[in-house]
């Protein structure tokens, strides 16, 4: 790893967003064959003021910067002395994300491969759960005479990097640091720097071909990674395979948490039907079985999605993709529990069913089981069919913030359906007040029981005016 040109730097910055905060101090160290060849650092004045919070972590202040130069004075000073190294950093999404987002406002195009000590630590000791620069400065016994300063850090990187190399196995750090440098093989219809430009947050992305057509729509809470892994040179997917050739644009749309992403996946693949999706029916083809165990409802009742009453889901048993695979389901349960055909009115005669003929349902055609009896064994089968009731009053909101609180989303939902997503107040009214019904379907409400199944700490749900 250290035969190449590398660049450990460090960034001081006004806060924690690339595309909106700026850079405050910049430290670096270039290293040539192991061996450093030079330090630099330089205030720069970001042109905004600095939070009080960050002064007090940094000890930068308003007024030391008042005087330095801006970005765009340094940037051509600073591209020279990174420009082709590798870039090491902790964090490095954070500092990669920070000078590509300040060298375009200077009007220059960056880009580097990245080496994240963060990473490269936890592929190095995954034994230890901290992987913060304080913790490993406390693992690896370094000292820092300038800490949260970006060249005092700078040369923390530097230090670790070489302890690393000193006390364990050459190759390991080697083969682990080549592994997470490793970038996918960029198909050819796509730019080179296509992955720079894709966040780290959860969200959806799309695969565009030629012409705008949509090949493939997904999600994942970390969409740079998910969209590199579908490049990733071994093609072990046929399907990864075959977007590879067909791919010309990548689109991505972020959203605050998983839940989001699931949803959003949902309705994007059923609104665009890509090429190379898994074809997902609407709800309006679904139909569900509904029974009330007495014997006023003796015979369960076939209903589609738009018959469906959503607020009584207790009663329905069931969503099927087809009449002929709920007809099929009902059989298979009548079979398993000798259950009369008949009085599931799945036969339409007098008399002995057919399966009691042949000795599989206990008599309840010919008053051998009283109706009772056979609608508590046909509840008692129906059971793992139950759908669940809605564990509201009514209309709710989920609350989704993205790590480090940046994005915050609500998502609507009334008894399992989906009404939208909104990011202020004024959304919000402005979806009360259109009146959205809600449209029941399959997918989302699996989605929905799968996440109110398991605790969530990084949402809350907030109960909604009707």
């Amino acid at each position: 790893m250290l035969d190449q040109p590398l660049v450990f730097l460090d960034l001081e910055t006004t806060g924690a967003t690339a595309t909106h905060d700026r850079i405050t101090e910049v430290g670096l160290i270039e290293v040539e064959r192991g061996r450093p060849v030079g330090e630099w650092s330089t205030l720069i004045n970001p042109g905004v003021s600095i939070p009080p919070a960050i002064q007090a972590l940094t000890g930068i202040t308003n007024d030391m910067v008042a005087l330095a130069p801006s970005f765009g004075e340094i940037s051509r000073e600073l591209l020279r002395r990174i420009e082709g190294r590798l870039l090491v950093a902790h964090n490095a999404r954070f500092d990669y994300g920070f000078l590509r987002n300040e060298f375009e406002r200077a009007g220059i195009r960056y880009s580097s491969r990245v080496l994240c000590t963060v990473r490269l630590s936890r592929k190095l000791f995954p034994q230890h759960a901290r992987h913060n620069l304080d913790a490993l400065m406390a693992r690896h016994g370094i000292d820092c005479d300038a800490r949260h300063r970006a060249l005092g850090d700078a040369r923390v990187l530097w230090q670790l990097v070489q302890r690393w190399q000193r006390e364990l196995d050459h190759p390991a750090v080697a083969a682990a640091a080549a592994d997470l440098v490793r970038t996918p093989t960029v198909p050819a219809g796509l730019p080179g720097n296509v992955f720079d430009d894709i966040p780290e947050t959860p969200g959806v992305y799309l695969f565009h071909g030629q012409n705008g057509v949509v090949l493939y729509v997904g999600k994942s809470i970390n969409l740079r990674a998910r969209v590199m892994s579908h490049f990733s040179g071994d093609h072990r997917v046929n399907k990864d395979m075959k977007i590879a050739r067909e791919v010309a644009r990548v689109e991505w749309v972020e959203t605050a948490g998983e839940l989001g992403a699931l949803i959003e996946e949902s309705r994007l693949v059923k609104q665009l039907a890509p090429v190379y999706n898994r074809r997902l029916r609407r709800g309006a083809e679904l139909c569900s079985w509904h029974w009330r165990c007495d014997l006023r409802d003796a015979v369960p009742q076939l209903v589609s999605a738009r018959e469906l009453d959503i607020s009584q889901f207790g009663d329905l048993y069931g969503l099927f993709r087809s009449r002929t695979s709920a007809i099929e389901a009902l059989r298979e349960i009548a079979a398993a529990h000798e259950l009369c055909s008949i009085l599931l009115g799945l036969e339409k005669k007098k008399g002995p069913c057919f399966a009691h003929q042949i000795k599989r349902c206990r008599g309840a055609c010919v008053g051998k089981e009283t109706p009772e009896r056979h609608a508590l064994r046909l509840a008692q089968a129906l059971v793992s069919l139950r759908m669940q009731p809605w564990p509201f009053k009514g209309r709710i909101g989920v609350r989704e913030t993205a790590a480090g609180g940046e994005k915050t989303e609500l998502i609507v939902l009334d008894r399992w359906c989906y009404l939208g997503t909104v990011r202020s107040e004024h959304e919000l009214g402005e979806l009360a007040e259109s009146r959205t019904q809600p449209v029941f379907d399959l997918d989302t409400y699996r989605i929905l029981t799968r996440f109110f199944g398991k605790f969530r700490r990084d949402c809350t749900v907030v109960e909604l005016a009707a």
